[in-house]
């Protein structure tokens, strides 16, 4: 029998070869829930804040491996004089993230850029705007280098002086769920050393794949439980848990001649001890 080019495409393959692409890069169990979109190619990377050179804002806490895993950004004005100012998407990309997490990070923003490296491949990163006042995007949405993503704030329940939390992720898996990953320069980048060495990349008026739905969904700071059904625990339809202890037969007699209708209505039976005592003393015999 003969067999002809057709049979061979390499167009044949391309789908087996993105299947075992996935397996390879999120492991078994991921490849199902893996999606794409697409969004702009980055042209740079400006700053969070003080758009676009930082402006009138410092780091106060730095980067720090197995510890602070980004930057603090503070106004020069100190405490919270620069709650309410604007936080910036610091490239074009698409938002993957956008909630209020709760516990210790109150509003985050989590927005997937793609950039051209220098050894000419695409690669992906994630920024992370934590503890802000209000969040301005929503997830799926498409922003721009410069774009307003929210405002400062002081994180949940107005726990911090006010100041951005910024980080860069080079693990595309991470999400809020930092724990799970290592807490190095293997999963990060140092956000001002990213940005300073990424300030203007050659402009390509282009969209790109990207990635997503890579995150785990659970957010272990939201306490959810089932719905309660509790039981009808009337005379008419009592809980066959409940089970009433039993009572001596001479306690029964008198718990039941108490209760009767009439017991409530009977003036010697109603009267206190006190009363009783007045009422002998008032006649004595």
């Amino acid at each position: 029998m003969e067999s002809t080019d057709k049979d061979f495409s390499p167009s044949m393959w391309a789908p087996l070869l993105g299947v075992l692409f996935c397996l390879f890069v999120w492991g078994p169990g991921k490849v199902f829930s893996q999606a794409f979109t697409t969004t702009r190619l980055a042209d740079g990377f400006d700053y969070p804040v003080g758009k676009p050179n930082g402006d009138g804002y410092y780091i106060f806490r730095g980067f720090s491996p197995n510890g602070h895993l980004g930057e603090d950004w503070n106004g020069n004005g100190g405490g919270d004089t620069d709650e309410g100012d604007p936080v910036y998407s610091i490239a074009h990309g698409v938002v993957v993230f956008s909630e209020d997490y709760k516990r210790g990070w109150g509003n985050v923003v989590i927005i997937r850029h793609a950039y051209r490296e220098n050894n000419g491949q695409i690669a992906f990163i994630d920024s992370l705007y934590g503890h802000l006042k209000v969040r301005a995007v929503k997830v799926g949405q498409q922003v721009t280098r410069g774009q307003v993503v929210g405002t400062i704030g002081c994180g949940p329940y107005r726990m911090y002086a006010a100041h951005l939390h910024f980080e860069i992720r080079k693990d595309l898996r991470v999400g809020m769920r930092r724990e799970l990953y290592p807490r190095n320069y293997q999963t990060y980048y140092v956000p001002k050393q990213f940005t300073d060495s990424r300030r203007n990349l050659r402009f390509e008026d282009r969209l790109v794949r990207v990635p997503i739905n890579t995150f785990l969904k659970s957010n272990p700071n939201r306490l959810e439980v089932d719905e309660v059904n509790p039981p009808d625990l009337t005379i008419a339809n009592p809980s066959p848990e409940t089970v009433r202890p039993a009572v001596p037969e001479q306690v029964e007699t008198v718990i039941e001649t108490e209760t009767q209708p009439e017991a409530a209505t009977a003036p010697a039976k109603s009267k206190s001890l006190f009363d009783k005592f007045l009422e002998k003393l008032s006649n004595p015999q």
